[in-house]
């Protein structure tokens, strides 16, 4: 992906979501464009117009950390689009290169870490990369997931499923939250690893393809993805509500595990007993 192209984009759309009250700037005369003007990011980052352009241009090579606090500042962004920014800078300048895997990406989970999953027996539990391939699951991860897996296309793959499979309106009761995430998460992983062809190829392929993801894909936000609530609507056991916390795997940077749980006594935890219940029958009618 093109850094200087993917710098303007971002800073332009960071500056855009900031109106002149949120940064304590008196609004005066007719504006043309929504947000923040460059002179006024640059007078609350404490640096020239012109230097500002430069940077917003994508110009990030060379810029000190103090200059990338500075605007991160005046742009008012959040840790995971400051941590974006600062990728940006790494790899306008080729630090980043450094910071990138050496080893090539595996296309599977490790056995021993399909053995870890499936000694999770109460909770549901993925395995998935940064392109967001659902590369494994224990029983309930299965089961839970199981639109997912049914992806004719042949390798599980949450943003096309998010994107291209009707089921999934249904599966998520907000989709346009659950869209908006997905997105979000691609371009986390598009600005920690920029030349990762299998992500070029598959944001490519939804763009081409879903109007719905290049609109999201444009606006350029990001979120760091570890913990929070979601909501799912399962075919068989209905609403879920379950609590998710995502790890990075040391040994494998590339690969996160995701597990599930439910509310102690919540409809959600009895629900989940269900899924298990029609986990197990359903493996055992597929696989006599």
């Amino acid at each position: 992906m093109d850094n200087r192209l993917q710098v303007r984009e971002f800073l332009t759309s960071r500056r855009a979501k900031i109106t002149p009250e949120q940064a304590g700037l008196p609004v005066a005369g007719q504006r043309r464009v929504p947000g923040l003007r460059r002179s006024e990011v640059a007078a609350l980052a404490g640096m020239s117009v012109e230097y500002y352009a430069k940077l917003e241009r994508g110009a990030l090579a060379g810029a000190s950390s103090g200059v990338l606090d500075a605007i991160a500042r005046a742009l008012r962004l959040d840790d995971a689009e400051r941590a974006h920014l600062l990728r940006l800078a790494h790899e306008a300048d080729g630090s980043n290169a450094i910071l990138r895997p050496r080893r090539p990406k595996q296309p599977m989970a490790r056995p021993s870490l399909r053995w870890m999953l499936d000694a999770i027996t109460t909770a549901p539990a993925i395995i998935g990369n940064n392109r967001m391939d659902l590369l494994a699951a224990n029983h309930l991860g299965r089961a839970m997931y199981c639109d997912v897996f049914g992806d004719p296309t042949g390798a599980p793959n949450f943003a096309r499923f998010t994107f291209l499979d009707a089921s999934a309106r249904r599966f998520y009761p907000d989709w346009d939250l659950a869209a908006d995430m997905c997105v979000a998460n691609l371009r986390t992983s598009a600005g920690k690893d920029p030349h990762d062809k299998g992500l070029h190829d598959l944001v490519g392929e939804l763009s081409t393809r879903s109007d719905d993801f290049r609109r999201r894909w444009g606006a350029h936000n990001v979120r760091i993805h570890g913990t929070g609530i979601k909501h799912f609507r399962h075919h068989v056991v209905g609403d879920l509500t379950l609590a998710y916390e995502s790890m990075d795997l040391r040994a494998e940077p590339d690969l996160t595990m995701t597990l599930y749980a439910a509310e102690p006594g919540s409809p959600s935890e009895d629900a989940l007993r269900l899924l298990a219940s029609w986990a197990v029958t359903h493996e055992h009618t597929e696989h006599p």
